[in-house]
C-alpha cells in the first residue's frame, strides 16, 4: 500500500461498526501497530480464523478506521481513530438515537435500571465540580 502525504479523514459518525469490527478495533487499540497475527492473538477466545480477521481489517480500511502499511509481504495495521474518540462518538450517537440527545435522560434511565447508584452520581457530581 502506498504512503501518501495526505492525512486520512476521520471516519464519519454514521459509519458505525459491527461487533466483530469493534473486536478488531479493540485488538488494534491494545497495540500501536500490529500485523494480522498480532491482531488475532489480541482477540478474545475463541479467536476467529485469519481470513475472517483479514476481511474485517479490509472493511475497516474501507470505512476509514484503519490504515495498512506494506512491510515486505505483510501489512502493518494501525487505527486511524483513538479508542477515546470512538467511545465519544458511540456514546453521543447512543444518546442522540435513544434519549433524544439528552444525557440527563440517559443518566436517569441508568438510575431507573439500577445500573447507576446514588454513590456513582455523587462521584460524577464531584468530578463535574472540579471542571
Amino acid at each position: 500500500m502506498k504512503k501518501s502525504g495526505k492525512q486520512a479523514a476521520q471516519p464519519a459518525i454514521e459509519r458505525t461498526l459491527t461487533k466483530a469490527e469493534e473486536q478488531v478495533m479493540h485488538a488494534l487499540w491494545q497495540q500501536d501497530k500490529a500485523f494480522l497475527k498480532d491482531v488475532i492473538e489480541a482477540m478474545p477466545a475463541p479467536q476467529p480464523h485469519s481470513n475472517t480477521v483479514a476481511t474485517l481489517l479490509k472493511i475497516l480500511i474501507d470505512k476509514g478506521y484503519v490504515k495498512a502499511e506494506a512491510v515486505g509481504r505483510n501489512n502493518l495495521y494501525s487505527a486511524l481513530i483513538s479508542k477515546e474518540d470512538y467511545s465519544r462518538r458511540s456514546i453521543s450517537s447512543l444518546v442522540a438515537n435513544y434519549f433524544n440527545g439528552s444525557f440527563s435522560n440517559a443518566v436517569s434511565f441508568l438510575v431507573d435500571q439500577k445500573q447507576l447508584s446514588v454513590n456513582d452520581l455523587e462521584l460524577l457530581l464531584k468530578e463535574l465540580k472540579k471542571k
